[in-house]
């Protein structure tokens, strides 16, 4: 990711300036639109500029932690609740700052402030820390400002961003029970490999014996796992690392995350939370008074979902050249007919933004539905694995044990 310099006028015509992490200039402009900012220049950083920068604070960066939705939820209400209260907003933040743990958000928190002293917008203030603020999160605090109800615009962000958080707790909970199984399989195998077959082949040595052809299966593993650990450690983090690198190019992202929706078991189910997520994000946008186009943009950057963000920007290529909401979304191949109609119905009546909500409220029951149903369906498939393995462990452990005696004798 590369650092641009950009400068910019606000809606006011105020010239505003800074810098911002992004791969490309086409990026940061689309960022700077959705904060309000007409961008006037951009330009890359060269790598010198870039590359100046402290390396203490490069490293303590790394180390940072993160905001989770949780810290983000409790950031809302409280916002909200200081609004509401008739509480300059100044005062709130310098408050807040000193009463949050997070020291990432805390210092994000008085970085507004001082974004908000030198005569900043809120969402232009929040839009320099995309790491902790999404788009969706900047356009809704720019209409609340601009309408005056920057309140009710963070007590919606509070009830979107508990929503959500319910959900990741939902698939976390889903998954948590197979993941302790299979690790607490693994750490066993691996015991037994590394110390208990090897005893059991130097006591069939002694009595020059030979060993049940599972044992020697397993013992052929233990002694390659034993000769070879440091290159598999090696390789096993060698692969990671590529991973993280192909994962983090643009193609790579698209690519993985084309993928896991296609997933078994689990594919189905994301593919239904992040069209809910889409669904919902855009229902708040539509009824904040966002523009459809500039809607799409910015949900596109908050479903998490490289694939799912290509196809939204392509239904807002689509109805910028005059196409219907239903029928991009009918070419991205990604709703189901049900959706369509409602999407078909709300453009008719002029209720896009209520039938978008049904539409997110239609996408978490089917989530709930399939997320209950995915613990009814990894269950079997568990005890099926642990069958086999127990079977393998028990010919290969247990019956030298009772041949141990005969060869004894």
């Amino acid at each position: 990711m590369a650092v641009f310099e950009y400068k910019g006028r606000n809606r006011r015509g105020e010239v505003m300036a800074g810098t911002m992490d992004a791969e490309t200039a086409d990026r940061v402009a689309e960022q700077l639109f959705n904060t309000g900012i007409t961008p006037i220049d951009i330009k890359e950083l060269v790598e010198e500029t870039a590359g100046s920068r402290n390396v203490s604070e490069l490293v303590g960066n790394l180390f940072k932690p993160g905001v989770d939705l949780e810290e983000l939820v409790m950031f809302c209400r409280q916002m909200r609740t200081l609004l509401r209260a008739g509480i300059p907003i100044l005062k709130g933040l310098s408050g807040l700052a000193e009463s949050i743990d997070n020291p990432t958000l805390s210092e994000a928190i008085v970085d507004v402030y001082r974004e908000l002293e030198s005569g900043r917008e809120l969402n232009v203030a929040l839009s320099q820390h995309p790491e902790i603020f999404t788009p969706l999160f900047i356009a809704l605090v720019r209409v609340g400002e601009s309408t005056g109800q920057l309140d009710q615009a963070f007590g919606i962000l509070a009830e979107y961003l508990q929503a959500e958080k319910e959900t990741r707790d939902r698939i976390k909970k889903a998954l948590r029970y197979p993941a302790i199984v299979i690790s607490a399989v693994v750490i066993a195998i691996v015991i037994i490999n590394i110390f208990v077959i090897p005893v059991f082949a130097s006591v069939f040595e002694r009595f020059d014996a030979e060993l049940p052809l599972m044992t020697q299966i397993l013992l052929a593993t233990s002694n390659f796992m034993l000769d070879w650990w440091p290159w598999l450690l090696v390789g096993t983090v060698a692969i990671g690392i590529a991973f993280k690198f192909w994962i983090a190019t643009e193609d790579g992202r698209y690519r993985w995350d084309k993928k896991i929706l296609k997933a078994p078991l689990i594919g189905d189910i994301l593919t239904k939370a992040t069209l809910g997520r889409f669904a919902k994000s855009l229902s708040l946008v539509s009824r904040a008074g966002v523009p459809m186009i500039q809607g799409l943009t910015v949900v596109s950057g908050v479903v998490s979902n490289a694939y799912v963000s290509e196809r939204i920007l392509s239904m807002r290529d689509g109805i910028e050249k005059g196409d219907s909401i239903s029928r991009t979304a009918a070419a991205t191949g990604m709703f189901t007919p049900l959706v369509l109609q409602m999407l078909s119905v709300g453009e008719e009546t002029g209720e896009i933004d209520n039938l978008l909500e049904e539409t997110a409220i239609h996408y978490e029951d089917e989530v709930k539905y399939g997320l209950d149903n995915l613990q009814a369906a990894i269950e079997p498939i568990i005890v099926v694995i642990l069958g086999v393995l127990v079977l393998v462990l028990a010919l290969g452990v247990f019956l030298p044990m009772w041949n141990l005696a005969n060869v004894v004798g």
